[in-house]
């Protein structure tokens, strides 16, 4: 299945993998990137969180993850996506920070601008459909 049921979306939950297996959802902010189209086995979506967050300990030990998409509260509106997760660093780091930046304007430059009095290494994370790893 394709990201294109996501593409006019503003939230979307992620489900990572305990180590026990028992998935742990969370709505998030995501961006898609215009660089790939979303019907594609290359299609990539970005999100952000904190680096000492359960998501990125989960994501490094399993990248295995689902998402759905859903309202600010978790919600689920529609049908669940196998995809994989991974945290992205070098170039793609700032790409998919610009790409949220421009999506959630202004809202996330204000959360930006508050986390500063409470500073946090970020991370980025990279979604791809399950059989772009395949």
């Amino acid at each position: 299945m394709s990201f294109e049921p996501f593409a006019t979306l503003k939230y979307l939950s992620l489900e990572t993998l305990r180590k026990s297996g028992v998935g742990v959802r969370t709505p998030i902010w995501f961006a898609v990137d215009p660089a790939r189209s979303l019907g594609s086995g290359d299609a990539r979506l970005f999100v952000y969180t904190e680096a000492d967050s359960g998501k990125v300990k989960r994501i490094r030990n399993n990248g295995r993850v689902r998402i759905a998409p859903c309202d600010m509260r978790g919600k689920i509106s529609g049908d669940w996506v196998d995809a994989r997760a991974e945290i992205v660093a070098g170039s793609d780091f700032p790409y998919g920070m610009r790409l949220l930046n421009k999506k959630y304007f202004p809202w996330k430059q204000l959360l930006d601008f508050f986390a500063k009095f409470r500073p946090h290494e970020r991370a980025v994370i990279a979604i791809m459909p399950a059989k772009a790893w395949k």
